[in-house]
């Protein structure tokens, strides 16, 4: 039998079981004053027959009923109406027997008599707000679209429609595109659905992150070796284009590729074919190229950080992917379903004042700092619901973190322009070490090298 539906905005439905009259009129009394709709049963036998007519959200009962305890009352609406949350009502002298009920799955107790009686209101006002939540997480997970949701692409808002929109019609192209996003967004999520959703699901994908490449080796590693090439080619080996052949190679960071290899990379997209190092033969490929960037690659090209020509070659479609601040009304959605994956079979929520301060976080870091936040929340958290104490400081406050101040420009600034497109992607890449920057030598090089060009 199903839980209560949502259908009058989740106005909750409490039953009140208690074998005297002016018990059950005193909480009818309360719970309508709440806005709650009441129903009321003198017994437990009475209770479980009206529960198969009209099941509750709440339920009030006695702990010490004839006929049938508040425990076996308990245990039989558990396995009835599952996520109906049943408190028990006792005298001074068996709350030990209540305890042992909210082991069994009760919301908790109340002492008889309510004195005062701005308790039991106060009491069925946070059963309530506990109901409330639950049914929203609900709502929440059953609107994530089951396709959408297959590639981890999660959210409502006008902007992730307008990426998956985009997605639908890319699926079965084998257009380049370029992706555009900061770090963190899903920028490889994008990719993945433009190439598991289309007709070549069935072929390679290859993810290339070029960021983190050898520089020495990135060569060998995209288009392959011949045996005796270099030192330590004991074999011949395929490159990652030869490994896409057919499918879809994603070059994650594309920005980051050093010049040299840009031209060759541009003249595989030009021809089709790669040449492994150290052989003279040339290999035909047919590879869909997606490549993502957290950089302006236009404003790289203007000052010679990137190809020109290549920026073209592979921006023919460019898909933005938005930041999550861009995006807030996704959150909860975000939440929820990264808590279906780290909570695994508990079921645990998030209180409304938690979920308020996830929405209001700037998250600099993204999905991936939502994602890594939540994380953290169900593996430290105590209970089964993540509150504010289980969120750090920072995300607790609802503000991002500072930025840290940028170097002072020297007067001339003729190459400021390329410090600046080298630093800002890694400024949110490299924190979690430590809250370490870009090499701190380096760094010093360019602006010794830039101010003496001013002198």
């Amino acid at each position: 039998m199903n839980s209560p539906s949502n259908k009058e905005d989740l106005r909750i439905r409490l039953l009140i079981v208690d074998d005297e009259q002016s018990i059950r009129k005193l909480c009818v009394t309360v719970g309508e004053a709440l806005g709650f709709v009441c129903l009321e049963a003198e017994s437990g036998d009475s209770a479980l027959a009206l529960l198969e007519e009209q099941p509750a959200h709440m339920i009030l009962t006695d702990l010490v009923m004839p006929h049938m305890s508040g425990l076996e009352f308990l245990e039989k609406v558990k396995k009835l109406l599952p996520r109906t949350e049943v408190a028990l009502m006792t005298g001074h002298g068996s709350i030990e027997t209540a305890v042992q009920a909210m082991k069994l799955g009760a919301y908790d107790y109340i002492t008889k008599p309510f004195s005062p009686l701005e308790e039991l209101r106060l009491f069925l006002r946070r059963m309530a707000e506990k109901v409330r939540l639950v049914e929203e997480n609900e709502f929440l997970r059953q609107r994530m679209d089951s396709e959408t949701a297959a590639h981890g692409i999660v959210g409502s808002s006008a902007r992730i429609q307008e990426v998956l929109r985009m997605v639908s019609r890319l699926k079965d192209t084998r257009t380049p595109v370029l992706i555009y996003g900061e770090s963190g967004t899903g920028k490889e999520l994008v990719a993945r659905a433009i190439h598991f959703r289309g007709v070549f699901a069935g072929r390679p994908f290859v993810a290339v992150d070029c960021g983190s490449l050898v520089p020495t080796l990135i060569e060998s590693e995209l288009f392959g070796y011949e045996k005796g090439a270099f030192t330590g080619a004991l074999k011949s080996k395929h490159g990652l284009f030869q490994s896409a052949d057919g499918g879809t190679i994603f070059l994650d960071e594309v920005g980051e590729l050093p010049l040299e290899l840009q031209a060759k990379l541009l003249r595989v997209l030009q021809e089709k074919e790669v040449r492994p190092v150290g052989s003279n033969q040339r290999v035909k490929v047919d590879v869909r190229v997606i490549a993502a960037t957290n950089r302006d690659l236009e404003a790289a090209y203007k000052i010679g950080a990137f190809r020109k020509d290549l920026f073209f070659r592979l921006n023919v479609v460019a898909l933005h992917v938005p930041a999550l601040r861009e995006r807030r009304s996704d959150t909860p959605m975000l939440v929820h379903w990264f808590l279906d994956r780290f909570a695994h079979d508990s079921e645990m929520h998030v209180s409304s004042a938690a979920m308020k301060a996830l929405m209001q976080y700037d998250w600099p870091g993204n999905v991936r700092e939502l994602e890594n936040c939540i994380e953290r929340a169900v593996a430290l958290g105590n209970g089964r619901i993540i509150d504010l104490g289980d969120l750090p400081p920072a995300i607790a406050a609802g503000s991002a973190r500072p930025v840290p101040p940028c170097p002072r420009a020297p007067r001339r600034r003729a190459r400021w322009p390329s410090i600046r497109i080298w630093l800002e992607p890694r400024r949110y890449r490299n924190r979690p070490r430590l809250q370490l920057g870009p090499p701190i030598s380096r760094i010093s090089r360019e602006l010794r090298s830039s101010a003496s060009l001013s002198r």
